[in-house]
């Protein structure tokens, strides 16, 4: 390379870093939520579908769940008044749909809040994908009908939505359970050049270019996990200051012991963190789990890392501020069926402190929950102290009890209102450190019972559902404990403690039971029946191990 190459590269680069900085500098960060309704069942009733409350607890705007979204909403008369015509059964489920949905963009605008909504792609009606006889390759946006019909797609959301900010897409499933009368697909979805660049560059020139609205790409699913993958998108995508990419704080699904995102911080794009609150592997609210700490300061199992790499949001912040564009919390949602809450406690601390810090990022997550404790709980005094170290402390049962601080369990062995037999990973010695880890959950939370007990609140409804929302995780993740012993048991050929767990299972299913009888306000319990994608039932397998 010449010596005035390199120069021109030089000023270039020092250009383009100026630009994204002061992009960064001038905008606020987008602080959203997702309340991430179950498919195919009724909608969650939660206060968080009130655009005035996600306002008042720090949010600038709300993304509507997949099945609010205006993709299902359109008519497609730009394209084919016959696509979806007029008195038909889709046609008369489009238009309500699109009642609804302008219904709750009417009352977001109505506090000043910005509206993103979340949509699958590729999704089209059922009668287009037939008419056109495209069923093979639809999910291609390389095609050109399909790449014209996506098109033509964005320009119906945003013509017949205006009020519309922006929209957030997602390519890493297609949810069909609330859409009766359209069809989802999309062709390599996790590569790069055939599928990622051209769909990204369709969405940029339609929604940021021509629209001068905005679009974040979530990365799950896709190309969150190959730095490589990802930096091959990041390059062949020019920046723009309406692209924005979505990327989950941790790869893959929301469990505890997953790697920090090594894509968090790389590129040249603004990014969005994505956040559950409501943890779907870990209750989904039904006991303390704070992981807002975790989130922002980083997570024990993250400490292990490389110095060189970001292990936290507070670190990405700190070294990439150019490349931060907010947070996106899910404050209840994900997965499947229960358990479900009736209060709503511990996912509201969660997605309070993560909307407070995510628009005051120089502010401690301390000084932060302090806030919390004392504006919404009201605590004083020693009492701030004692709910600090209780949610502290949960989020190391947490991680102990459904797998270790060294991830030596597969962490999809229990998930939504189910648990499945045990799935340890590692070896003799790995096994052996993880029943010291579920030995240390159980006295973390025997810990957070005592602390519960012991704190002023200020109401009872508050006190009851602590307390008891506390004696509910202690009481699962008992049966948790002796699964992983029973396993570890029967692994050794050892009949005798075999039996000897059996026993104490037995009892803690026992116990854990009595609990909707005690409390009142209690979330619903895990069920011994369970299957939805549980492949080996617990439960089941105990009942052959009684019969040896």
């Amino acid at each position: 390379m010449t010596a005035n190459k390199r120069s021109l590269l030089l000023i270039f680069s020092f250009f383009f870093v100026f630009t994204l900085n002061l992009l960064a500098q001038n905008s606020e960060p987008l602080i959203l939520d997702m309340v991430h309704h179950n498919p195919g069942e009724d909608p969650y009733k939660t206060k968080y579908n009130d655009p005035a409350v996600m306002k008042e607890m720090g949010y600038n705007g709300k993304v509507y769940f997949l099945f609010e979204s205006p993709a299902l909403a359109i008519n497609w008369v730009s394209v084919d008044k016959d696509i979806l015509p007029k008195g038909s059964e889709d046609r008369k489920w489009v238009d309500a749909k699109a009642i609804q949905i302008k219904k709750m963009h009417a009352a977001c605008k109505a506090e000043d809040m910005a509206i993103y909504a979340m949509s699958d792609l590729v999704l089209f009606p059922k009668r287009l994908i037939e008419k056109y006889g495209i069923e093979k390759t639809f999910g291609n946006p390389n095609d050109v009908l399909t790449e014209k019909l996506i098109r033509a797609q964005i320009n119906e959301m945003f013509d017949q939505f205006p009020d519309l900010d922006g929209l957030v897409v997602r390519i890493g499933e297609t949810y069909l359970h609330d859409a009766p009368y359209h069809q989802g697909a999309i062709d390599d979805k996790t590569n790069p050049e055939k599928t990622i660049i051209p769909l990204i560059n369709i969405l940029k020139e339609e929604i940021c270019e021509k629209r001068d609205k905005q679009l974040i790409f979530r990365t799950w699913g896709a190309f969150d996990r190959k730095t490589d993958d990802y930096m091959a998108v990041s390059d062949a995508i020019e920046p723009h200051k309406n692209l924005i990419i979505s990327i989950k704080h941790v790869e893959g699904d929301f469990h505890r012991a997953n790697e920090f995102s090594k894509v968090i911080g790389q590129g040249r794009h603004r990014q969005i963190i994505e956040v559950q609150s409501a943890r779907e592997y870990e209750g989904k609210g039904a006991y303390p789990n704070y992981i807002a700490n975790g989130v922002i300061d980083g997570f024990e199992e993250h400490a292990r890392m490389p110095e060189e790499q970001i292990n936290s949001i507070q670190e990405f912040v700190t070294t990439k501020p150019n490349l931060y564009a907010g947070i996106w919390t899910w404050t209840r949602g994900g997965g499947w069926e229960g358990p479900y809450i009736q209060d709503e406690l511990w996912c509201d601390l969660n997605s309070w402190v993560m909307a407070q810090w995510g628009q005051n990022t120089d502010k401690s997550e301390e000084f932060i929950f302090n806030r919390y404790t004392t504006e919404r709980l009201h605590l004083k005094g020693n009492d701030v102290t004692k709910f600090r170290k209780l949610c502290l402390l949960s989020a190391e049962a947490v991680v102990r009890g459904r797998n270790s601080t060294y991830r030596d369990m597969n962490p999809w062995w229990t998930r939504d209102q189910g648990i499945a037999w045990p799935m340890v990973v590692k070896g003799d010695t790995e096994q052996k450190r993880n029943l010291i880890q579920k030995d240390e959950s159980i006295a973390k939370w025997k810990e957070i019972v005592k602390l519960a007990k012991s704190i002023d609140w200020r109401n009872e409804e508050t006190k009851n559902h602590a307390i008891a929302s506390s004696e509910y995780g202690l009481k699962l993740y008992t049966i948790y404990r002796t699964l992983v012993y029973m396993k570890y048991a029967e692994d050794h050929g050892n009949i005798k403690d075999v039996q000897k767990w059996i026993k104490a299972y037995d009892k803690a299913w026992k116990e854990y039971n009595k609990l909707a009888d005690k409390y009142s306000a209690i979330a619903t319990l895990y069920t011994q029946d369970y299957d939805r994608h549980i492949a080996n039932n617990a439960n089941r397998k105990v009942d052959t191990l009684r019969k040896r």
